[in-house]
């Protein structure tokens, strides 16, 4: 059992329980007030929910503990990705299309949780981050056959290590399978214009393919 307290979540949107539901997941010591202006941007029709991360941090919030930027515990990621989920199966049980949304910080958290259980998600942002590589999530070829990933770098980020990047953006658009659009932003670690338009068309042709969003599995 977790010991960290029922998550607090701002949200924005549909408040239909059967509608799509896009969650929210903020940087490194931020929180989910921060992250949900973000929703005003993005297509109308979905519910949209930002999650406060469960461990206090720079005045802000953190989803996991770091052995590095972009390096999570292990044991940390593995609490926390429990402590979500069980959050998530209560708000959005089987039949109802979820799509992760992570910048910086939250990319990794949305990656972990894509990696995972893949079959869980209708699709993940990897926004401005890495996955969680050798944090105790399989990370194989093949592991995300199918799913659809939008992956977002900026070309002068230096924030999260370069190699980190690479990789993920080499696995997103490679080995990992995945059906994924990726977008290279010419700014720094910060989310653009730019990258906020491909993120907006993203989803809109997520949710314009309702027909085609894998549903949670029993």
């Amino acid at each position: 059992m977790s010991t960290f307290a029922t998550p607090t979540v701002a949200t924005h949107g549909s408040d239909d329980p059967d509608a799509p539901l896009v969650v929210l997941l903020h940087g490194r010591g931020s929180d989910e007030t921060e992250i949900l202006g973000l929703a005003a941007h993005l297509p109308a029709g979905p519910a949209y929910a930002a999650v406060r991360a469960p461990i206090a941090e720079g005045g802000g919030y953190a989803w996991f503990a770091n052995r590095g930027i972009g390096r999570p515990v292990a044991a940390s990621l593995a609490e926390t990705m429990t402590w979500f989920r069980t959050w998530l199966d209560g708000v959005a049980p089987p039949g109802r299309p979820v799509l992760l949304v992570g910048f910086s910080g939250g990319a990794a958290f949305a990656g972990g949780l894509l990696l995972q259980d893949p079959q869980r998600f209708a699709g993940a942002a990897v926004l401005l981050g890495t996955l969680p590589f050798d944090a105790g999530v399989e990370v194989a070829p093949g592991r995300l056959a199918g799913i659809h990933v939008l992956v977002a770098r900026g070309e002068l980020d230096t924030v999260i290590p370069r190699e980190l990047l690479d990789r993920t953006w080499s696995y997103l658009t490679g080995d990992s399978g995945a059906l994924t659009r990726a977008h290279r932003d010419p700014g720094g670690h910060g989310l653009t214009a730019g990258t906020v338009a491909a993120l907006d068309g993203w989803i809109a042709d997520r949710l314009g393919h309702a027909a085609d969003l894998p549903l949670p599995r029993e």
